[in-house]
Formats: structure tokens, sequence, C-alpha cells
């Protein structure tokens, strides 16, 4: 595995990316609702269009190779949206007053005051967020090591979405404490989960891994990365009321992505 290094290297990058929401929400007493709304639609388009133009042909393509053409387009397809079943499962086992991607607002006082009851549980909380954030690791990781031309703006988008995540992580940990230094740190930490997650799904694989099961594993990656665009952060852009901006942000991160494509192909 000569990629190992470098997608692990990414999956971290991607993952403590939420310690730069931490060092955001105790700089500055106020979080930009302009900056949530262009980043998270930016995210949301670098993931929705690397998903369905490279991530799930590779799919195909790989499971082609194993089964036949045939054959491979359904295995891609139950894949795609087996993974999205996945990620909806996670979803709705994590209780959303303390799950960083439901759509309430960082921004909003009472709902912090909220869950700063719920992030005095500590290790709870702690737990829900890293389960949560494993399929997201997996998905950067498993980019990595098959294909780094993919890998480089997956991480980018994940880590971009991760930033919101760290301030929603930090603020009530500040609010809870009154300390910083432990709202960054907690911010820091909750980022790890992802890098783990790779781990474990790396692991878990290993003994399999062909050309069936890198297939399957990134349709269900396409899935993954899909649901949480539609789910999670588009609905979490537009909550900060600024839909335009959200929109204006997807198409920028579909473009931004289709030219590195481009660029990576004719290199």
């Amino acid at each position: 595995m000569e990629n190992f290094w470098f997608a692990f290297g990414l999956t971290v990058f991607a993952g403590l990316a939420t310690g730069i929401g931490g060092l955001a929400s105790v700089v500055s007493r106020r979080t930009s609702a302009t900056f949530l709304s262009v980043s998270l639609g930016f995210s949301a388009g670098v993931m929705l269009y690397v998903s369905l133009v490279e991530i799930l042909p590779k799919a195909v393509e790989s499971i082609g190779e194993e089964v036949g053409a045939g054959p491979a387009g359904w295995w891609a397809v139950a894949a795609f949206f087996g993974g999205m079943l996945v990620i909806g499962v996670i979803d709705r086992l994590v209780p959303s007053a303390i799950n960083p991607h439901e759509p309430h607002s960082v921004l909003d006082p009472e709902a912090s005051l909220d869950r700063r009851r719920l992030m005095r549980a500590g290790t709870m909380t702690a737990a829900a967020i890293a389960i949560h954030n494993f399929p997201e690791g997996f998905a950067t990781f498993i980019a990595g090591l098959k294909d780094p031309s993919v890998a480089i703006p997956v991480a980018l988008a994940i880590a971009i979405h991760n930033i919101p995540e760290g301030v929603a992580v930090a603020v009530p940990i500040r609010q809870a404490t009154g300390s910083r230094r432990k709202a960054v740190r907690w911010s820091f930490l909750s980022g790890l989960a992802e890098p783990i997650g790779a781990l474990v799904g790396f692991l878990l694989l290993m003994p399999f891994l062909n050309g069936m099961t890198l297939g399957v594993t990134f349709g269900m990656v396409a899935g993954i990365m899909v649901f949480i665009s539609l789910d999670e952060l588009l609905p979490t852009a537009h909550e900060y009321g600024k839909h335009h901006l959200a929109i204006y942000g997807l198409v920028a991160g579909m473009a931004v992505m289709a030219v590195s494509l481009l660029l990576f192909a004719s290199v």
C-alpha cells in the first residue's frame, strides 16, 4: 500500500480542521454567518461533483474488473444507496442536540445553552460526535489510497465543512467552562475521530481488499458524501439565513472541482 501514509496524512489534515473552527470561535466574539454559508455551500458543491462525476464512475470501473461491465453498474448503485443508508442510520442514532451537522445554529445563544448541559456529559458527547465523523475519515482515506488526484479535493471539502463543526463543538464548551483552551482542545479532539475511523475501516477491510471491495467502498463513499451534502451541509447553510450565498458557494465548489480534475487529468 504505497499510498498509505499519504492517505492517512490527508485524513489527519481533514479531521483536525475542526481545530481551526475552534480557534476561530475563541478569537472572535461572533461567528460570521456569511463565512459559514459560503464555506458550507462550497464544501457541498465539491462533494456532490466529485462523488457523482469521479468517485461513482470509479466504483463501476473497479467492480467491472472483477464481475464484468454488466453487473458492475448494479453493484455500484447498490453500494451508493447503501452508503446513504449507513450515514442516515448514524444520523438518526446521534441526538440532534449534540449532532454538529444538524441545522441548529451555533449563532443562537439559546441553542448553545441547551447544548451546554449535554456537553457537560463529556465522554458521551465526544463519543457521539466521533461516531458521526467515522465515515468521513474513511471516505478521505479510501480516496487517498486509490487515487490521489481525487483524494486531495475530497480532503479539502471535508476540511472546509469541518471548520463550522469545530465552531459547533467549541462554542458550547466555552460557555459551559469559561475556558478558551478547553474549547480549542475539544474541537481538535473531535476531529481525531476521522483518522481513527480511517484506521479502523482499513484494518477491517485489509484482508479483503481487492477490486470488488474497493469498488463497493467507493460507491458507499459517494453515497455518504452526497447524503452529507444534501441532508446536512446545505440545510445548515440555509439555516444561517444566507440562501443565495450558499448556492453561490455550491456552484463555486463544483466549478473548482471540475477545473481541478481537468488539470490533474492533463498532467
